[in-house]
């Protein structure tokens, strides 16, 4: 079985600030980061990080080695990734001093994924591989169709969230994770079991991750309803990045 992370890949620049600008504001910055980003590749690292044999899918800028470097020393294979001329997807994210963060996100070579690059992509997988997706690349629609026409099983984390989710072919996907703020713009409530019970009901044959913060999260299956627990930590930084939890 091979996992094939199809996503995002971005170079992440990180201020640590004493507090989010405000407008008018000039403020300078207490540290200056590069960081490699994206939820693609942070899934990826994450499925390897697990012993997976996993691939990397997405396209990425020519100036973006720094990328290429941080997946291969992780152990996932890249080499379904596609080098474009145009700029590295990239965010500029400012750090306050409770660890809480303000994201810019500049979507670049990650909005070139077309058919034809899916359709390479996905001739390489078969039945019972698995592929992971979220929502920071264009055309996850045409991938869920065809990765369920192919009866590869998928896991769709549908952020960042945007209004066109609601018309994505959701019922073919295996495993749909979301937050408190996405299961409820799928769901149209806001208590937490409304919101799982909506799901639930709207696609009946897929499993429901839902992740509520420090409330931990559900598992949700035909046969199981599991609750898991967060841990207690003290937050530094809340930027998904990979290097801050697999180094």
């Amino acid at each position: 079985m091979k996992v094939l992370c199809f996503g995002s890949a971005n170079l992440d620049h990180v201020y640590k600030v004493d507090h989010f600008t405000v407008p008018g504001e000039t403020q300078g910055c207490l540290e200056y980061n590069i960081k490699c980003g994206g939820k693609g590749v942070n899934q990826a690292i994450a499925m390897a990080f697990a012993g997976n044999d996993t691939y990397f899918a997405g396209i990425i800028g020519s100036d973006s080695g720094l990328l290429k470097d941080a997946l291969v020393d992780k152990g996932v294979h890249i080499d379904y990734m596609k080098i474009s001329n145009k700029p590295t997807g990239h965010a500029i994210i400012e750090v306050d001093q409770s660890g809480q963060n303000h994201i810019l996100l500049y979507g670049g070579t990650n909005k070139e994924i077309d058919f034809e690059y899916i359709d390479e992509v996905l001739s390489h997988f078969s039945k019972g591989d698995i592929v992971v997706l979220q929502n920071e690349i264009n055309n996850v629609p045409y991938i869920i169709e065809r990765c369920y026409e192919k009866e590869m099983k998928s896991f769709f984390n549908a952020a960042p969230y945007d209004i066109a989710v609601k018309n994505y072919p959701i019922e073919k996907v295996t495993w749909l994770v979301v937050n408190e703020t996405e299961g409820a713009a799928l769901s149209n409530e806001e208590d937490y079991e409304k919101i799982i019970q909506t799901l639930k009901q709207k696609y009946p044959h897929t499993h429901i991750l839902f992740t509520m913060g420090k409330e931990g999260s559900r598992v949700l299956t035909d046969k199981e309803d599991i609750k898991v627990e967060a841990l207690k930590v003290n937050a530094v930084d809340s930027i998904p990045n990979y290097e801050e939890v697999f180094e």
